[in-house]
């Protein structure tokens, strides 16, 4: 059992099925999930939690394969009290709770630019800050300002984006620390020219990608200088299927869950996948979704 504080004022579930919350609509529960009032209330929870337990937050589970024998500890997923967007000149500040669509949106109606790729992005600023997201030739490392964070004993930090080392798909920020929100920064645009930019990036994806399935997205990490679709096509992966799972036939580098597939089902072709592709053409791909849990024997 868990220790909450008595001035707990967020919901604290204990066995809750992650299945429903993520993309892929597979996997296994949480021992418990804790949605947090605001930011105190984050904190408080944190402080009091024991440090042994493992803390994992959650945004719209859309580059995670939730293991079908659940996760352990605590995965705490920010609501609407961490999802407001507002600006200051050219720089936006997002709660780590806010869509890529609502920060691209918002930067649209300020009149600021160079934001519309995070239109392109299926997640939340707390994940694509912390996974150095990226998408249309641009990444987050390009426009963070600075990020905001709770410790995983609950303190309130705020970071400059050098302190973050990002890299490909990657950050410096530890495991139990939450963000809670993050200042990005563009420059002033004409809203019409914005949204018309917008406009095109959700094309490309529907055009693209299969958008309308129970799917995690971009599966690899793009291997420099190759594209990772590219070599799972050439491999001749483009339909293989594990389970009820199966590489998409419309864009080679996403998995989906089409035929009712457990989480082993997905993560199993994946790895399928990977061999296939060392095989063909000697890259070891790595994944780029994220893979979290227990193994469910």
């Amino acid at each position: 059992m868990l220790t909450a504080p008595n001035s707990l004022r967020g919901k604290l579930t204990p066995s809750a099925p992650l299945a429903p919350l993520v993309w892929f609509k597979a996997g296994g529960a949480a021992d418990w999930l804790f949605e947090p009032a605001d930011a105190d209330d984050l904190c408080a929870f944190l402080a009091a939690l024991d440090p042994a337990v493992p803390v994992m937050a959650l945004g719209l589970g859309s580059n995670l394969i939730v293991r079908d024998g659940g996760v352990p500890g605590v995965v705490v997923r920010l609501g609407k009290a961490f999802g407001k967007v507002s600006s200051d000149g050219d720089t936006l500040t997002c709660g780590g709770g806010a869509s890529g669509i609502a920060v691209s949106s918002a930067a649209r109606d300020a009149g600021v630019a160079g934001l519309e790729f995070l239109r392109g992005i299926p997640g939340t600023v707390g994940g694509f800050v912390r996974m150095n997201g990226g998408a249309y030739g641009r990444e987050v490392a390009d426009v963070l300002v600075d990020v905001t964070i709770v410790t995983r004993d609950g303190r309130i930090e705020t970071r400059p984006a050098s302190a973050l080392g990002y890299s490909y798909r990657h950050s410096k920020l530890a495991d139990g620390e939450i963000v809670i929100a993050a200042r990005l920064k563009g420059q002033p645009g004409d809203k019409a020219a914005i949204q018309a930019e917008m406009d095109r990036i959700a094309a490309a994806r529907e055009a693209s990608q299969p958008l309308r399935t129970r799917t995690g997205g971009s599966t690899f990490k793009n291997p420099h200088p190759h594209k990772a679709w590219e070599l799972v096509h050439n491999a001749g992966c483009r339909g293989l299927r594990v389970g009820g799972a199966e590489v998409s036939e419309k864009h080679s580098n996403f998995l989906i869950n089409s035929h009712g597939a457990r989480a082993a089902d997905i993560e199993a072709l994946g790895e399928l996948v990977r061999a296939h592709v060392l095989r063909d053409s000697g890259v070891a791909l790595e994944w780029e979704i994220q893979r979290v849990g227990r193994v469910k024997p």
